[in-house]
């Protein structure tokens, strides 16, 4: 079916829908429908008590009597509340009324990535980061909170017609300390699991990362990693194969996003970032090391590859067990496709009787802007709503103003590094909104990214030097240490990008911080602690002695281990730790009289002993005759035990 067949689908059911026009709860008025999945609805709709749009997303009547459903349902709804986090998707409220339960969620006038990739296919790199830093935002907060997504692709990734990102459907979250294994199968979408929830059915922070880094390659490929004819095929890949670098479909592509993609999809869960805070800033690493030329590469023109729905349905997936067999049924959860407009229903106008006294025309117009997607309304009575006017240019925005009879209050200005420049960013009041005939809206023009000025932090402290870059608009990045003689220790030594290079505001830079002026460290084993730590003062470095001891060949009290040995650096004021000796450890000697030279020097030096043989002048035997230690007497571990042969 035709992407504008499915559409005019929606709309003919949408009539038909019991919810439609109600008052849930006594508080939510029913709008319209605008998603079907397989365990809910979900609506747009009015509180009444606080007057704002919301989305209701209801579950389905048939699922409200399986305990596990209401429960899973009902835990999203606790989970994402305690997030509160402007990256994911809110929810309101939680309650039943009858045979529904429902959620009141924050309503995002957009559309989903899958929208944005089956209308464009390949995104430029720094779109594709753009999105892709937000949602690891989102997660990063929620692995912080204990929580794991456990379904992360786009259809989850919702992008709002004033250019904000959010992650939604948290209906499939666990607490990262209740994963457990399961016996049979996983739910989860095939093209994003990751290796071991398919082998084992667990789920840590390190299956979102790899759900991301599968993601991101199709942001920037316009495909998925791993295709076939069926979930099988797809599933046998993702166990056995290494997902692709995206320059492989994509020549050109900078090295450093294939080193991102190859890090988050590591088939070794070990191997990946621990969780989304660390792919965030692994993330903003390898934005900092590319070109603007690179961010801003457009790929090549191409037709999004043909999508299959049902690849992207979270289900329970079987999970392959030791005998090689799975569990063979299927279950779908909540798709999220953009909103649509209602159409008329009905027999032929021509044929209807003349008892009808109402006729109520209902005009849809669906707009594609940029990387949203916005639906408005317009009734026959005094109120209107505001049309999408994300991405369109100022005079093309004033002109749909005017068409829906509202009214240009003014212009204002503000950097995007998001939405070109010239173009809106967002609107007050905001796109979708209901009001009334003749309003004035006022728009929110882009004024292009940022471009701020790398400073001068050379010297400074590494917490002053921070404190400059975020005021600057910058992002303190990764720090590393050298030694160098420019600066005093803990001071800044350079920046990479350096002092006044340009750069988009909320770019990363790196610092480079002096380690102090290199010092030679002295060997300090085998002499007394305090002898030792003198030796190392002079030098300019701390001694820190561990209280443990250990055996070893050194007498006991002395220096058995220093954690830098004699031809290491270390910076003038870094602590050497030493290790002190209890002396060596105590073994029993083998007794070797009577046995061949051979035979008991092997023996001897088997047990832990150095051997030294003494034969008497003239004497041309091999047997020993005595040993400096008795057999079965006990001699320190390494200390030399000397055989006597017998003389003539």
């Amino acid at each position: 079916m035709s992407v504008a067949a499915r559409r005019l689908a929606c709309v003919d059911t949408t009539l038909q829908d019991p919810l439609v026009g109600q008052l849930l709860d006594g508080r939510y008025r029913v709008d319209a429908r605008i998603a079907v999945g397989g365990m809910a609805t979900v609506y747009r709709a009015v509180d009444t008590r606080l007057d704002r749009v919301l989305a209701l997303k209801v579950m389905h009547p048939a699922l409200a009597t399986d305990a596990s459903f209401v429960e899973r349902f009902i835990r999203e709804a606790k989970s994402v509340a305690r997030l509160a986090h402007p990256n994911v998707v809110a929810v309101f409220d939680q309650g039943a009324q009858g045979q529904y339960v429902y959620l009141a969620m924050e309503y995002v006038a957009g559309c989903t990535l899958r929208d944005v990739l089956r209308d464009r296919g390949a995104l430029q790199p720094r779109a594709a980061l753009d999105i892709l830093e937000p949602v690891l935002a989102a997660l990063g907060a929620a692995h912080r909170a204990g929580f794991v997504h456990r379904d992360m692709k786009p259809e989850n990734v919702l992008i709002g017609d004033d250019g904000r990102v959010k992650v939604a459907d948290f209906g499939l979250v666990r607490a990262v300390g209740t994963v457990t294994n399961t016996t049979g199968s996983v739910l989860g979408t095939v093209s994003y699991l990751a290796p071991e929830q398919i082998e084992n059915g667990t789920a840590d922070t390190r299956t979102d990362v790899y759900a991301c880094g599968v993601v991101l390659y199709e942001m920037l490929t316009g495909s998925k990693p791993h295709g076939g004819d069926t979930p099988a095929q797809v599933i046998y890949q993702h166990l056995n194969e290494a997902v692709p670098p995206p320059s492989a479909a994509v020549p050109g592509l900078p090295a450093a996003l294939d080193g991102l993609v190859a890090s988050a999809t590591a088939r070794d869960p070990e191997a990946r970032p621990f969780d989304a805070v660390a792919l965030l800033a692994e993330t903003r690493e390898a934005r900092s090391g590319l070109t603007d030329a690179q961010l801003d590469a457009v790929p090549p023109q191409a037709t999004a590859e043909t999508h299959d729905a049902t690849e992207d349905r979270t289900s329970v997936i079987p999970r392959l067990l030791p005998d090689g067999q799975g569990v063979s049924h299927h279950t779908s959860r909540l798709e999220m496709p953009p909103p649509e407009p209602p159409r008329t229903a009905g027999p032929d106008r021509s044929r209807r009787g003349p008892g009808r006294s109402v006729i109520t025309v209902v005009v849809a117009v669906l707009l594609a802007l940029g990387i949203g997607t916005g639906v408005w309304y317009i009734n026959s009575g005094q109120f209107t709503r505001v049309p999408s006017l994300l991405g369109q240019t100022e005079k093309n925005a004033g002109k749909r103003l005017a068409d829906a009879g509202l009214e240009l209050k003014g212009v204002k200005r503000s950097y995007s590094d998001t939405v070109e420049r010239g173009k809106v960013i967002s609107s007050d009041p905001e796109s979708g909104a209901r009001v009334r005939r003749n309003a004035e809206v006022t728009l929110v023009v882009s004024r292009g990214p940022e471009i701020v000025e790398v400073p001068d932090v050379q010297g400074l402290a590494l917490a002053d030097a921070k404190r400059d870059l975020k005021e600057a608009g910058l992002v303190p990045g990764m720090v590393t240490k050298e030694f160098s003689e420019e600066t005093a220790r803990g001071e800044v030594i350079r920046t990479d990008p350096a002092a006044g290079a340009e750069r988009h505001s909320g770019s990363a830079v790196a610092l480079v911080v002096n380690k102090g002026a290199p010092v030679d460290v002295p060997d300090v084993t085998g002499l007394s602690v305090e002898d030792a730590t003198a030796a190392l003062d002079e030098e300019g470095l701390k001694a820190e002695v561990l209280p443990d001891r250990v055996n070893s060949p050194e007498v006991a009290g002395d220096i058995a281990h220093q954690s830098l040995g004699e031809g290491s650096q270390a910076a003038e004021g870094d602590t050497i730790t030493l290790t002190v000796s209890k002396g060596p450890r105590m073994i029993d000697v083998p007794d070797v009289t009577g046995k061949d030279v051979d035979e008991a020097t092997g023996e001897l030096e088997d047990a832990g002993f150095e051997v030294k043989v003494d034969r008497p002048f003239l004497s041309f035997s091999d047997t020993i005759a005595s040993q400096s230690v008795e057999g079965g007497k006990q001699a320190p571990e390494g200390s030399t035990i000397t055989i006597k042969t017998k003389g003539l």
